[in-house]
């Protein structure tokens, strides 16, 4: 959102620190993918920034466009969420070929390797970050993900965070 996320400040001895920022409600909607290779060498990162809400025939465009670039037979491991749920059955009614899905538990955002990609831009890269406009955002979402997708320890990071074994 153009709303900052507040992480750290300063102001000196008996001051209030202050943010200035103004209420604005715009915001942008990501959707993406850590990719892990069969033989658990090489991680990836994907993603698509909107500036609307994500929905179903965005999620398997999504993945119609992971497909091509993997050009491996996949196993998407996801949450729960209703978006979700809705893609996978209408790629089930496609009959799309070698692809399967895993579902995370209920309510455990903590075994999510792509929660920890969306933590990372939010709370370290974009922290205290104020946007003078929905541009300027997304110009900054660009950034921070692309430079995860180039940090390899960055990637397997997000695995450990979901204490997830590779």
């Amino acid at each position: 959102m153009l709303q900052p996320v507040n992480r750290r400040t300063w102001a000196p001895a008996g001051c209030t620190p202050v943010q200035h920022s103004w209420d604005r409600r715009d915001r942008l909607s990501v959707i993406g993918a850590v990719v892990l290779s069969p033989t658990r060498t090489r991680v990836g990162c994907c993603f698509d920034v909107q500036r609307r809400n994500v929905k179903a025939d965005d999620a398997v465009e999504f993945l119609r466009r992971l497909r091509k670039k993997v050009r491996r037979p996949l196993i998407v491991v996801w949450d729960r969420w209703s978006v979700h749920r809705s893609a996978e059955r209408r790629i089930a009614e496609l009959g799309w070929k070698r692809i399967e899905f895993e579902h995370l538990p209920a309510y455990a955002p903590e075994l999510n390797p792509v929660e920890a990609m969306w933590s990372h831009a939010k709370y370290a890269d974009l922290a205290n970050y104020v946007p003078d406009d929905v541009e300027q955002l997304n110009d900054a979402v660009h950034e921070s993900l692309n430079d995860q997708a180039r940090d390899h320890r960055l990637k397997l990071s997000f695995f450990k965070t979901a204490q997830l074994r590779l």
